[in-house]
């Protein structure tokens, strides 16, 4: 296969079901027609946006690949612009014929023309090829994406018995501690209670 024999396009609604085979691992658990839906709402979004596009790549008119690509930043915390390139998947019989290569490419050429310095992307950690491939491409680890039911942390972390709560309120056990807190100031500042006469003292001892 020669590289000419792949072309890009934009994703239209018709692709949806393509996708949803596609990026089977990275959609939502539900039943097909929501998958479906689901994807729809993202072409709809990428076809509407100026800081998105959703490519298929195709190989003598069959789709072969995908990607999302999306402008944001670095983090939240670093304003700094750079473009998602999301799920850049190719299917399993295209692979390794240059396609994943294409759609990098195309991912550099639409961050060139929106004038951002940084490229990231996302990588299953259990896929050694994947993971070669960005960093033959340059792109390094800058941090690990971790993931679980909500459930579960809860189970882990403990989370009835670490005092947290919501924000605006004190926990149990602070507020047990300002109640004993005021109380001790109060009787502080009450006034003493009158002593006995010595002699009443005096006729106890």
């Amino acid at each position: 296969m020669t590289r000419a024999q792949v072309v890009l396009r934009h994703a239209a609604l018709s692709d949806a079901p393509f996708l949803v085979d596609l990026w089977e691992q990275a959609c939502r658990r539900a039943d097909r027609h929501e998958q479906v839906a689901d994807l729809e709402a993202v072409i709809k979004t990428a076809l509407e946006s100026a800081e998105q596009r959703l490519l298929i790549a195709e190989h003598d008119g069959a789709p072969a690949g995908a990607v999302l690509l999306r402008l944001s930043t670095v983090t939240p915390m670093n304003p700094e612009p750079c473009l998602q390139v999301l799920s850049p998947h190719v299917t399993p019989a295209m692979r390794r014929k240059g396609i994943g290569r294409i759609l990098m490419e195309a991912a550099a050429m639409y961050a060139d023309e929106l004038g951002v310095g940084h490229l990231a992307t996302a990588v299953d950690t259990g896929s050694r090829d994947a993971n070669r491939f960005m960093a033959r491409l340059g792109l390094g680890p800058q941090a690990t994406l971790r993931v679980a039911p909500l459930a579960i942390v809860q189970s882990k972390v403990g989370q009835s018995k670490s005092g947290v709560c919501a924000p605006g309120r004190a926990p149990a056990g602070r507020q047990l501690g300002q109640i004993l807190a005021a109380r001790r100031s109060m009787r502080r500042t009450s006034p003493a209670a009158p002593s006995r006469p010595s002699s009443a003292r005096d006729a106890r001892s």
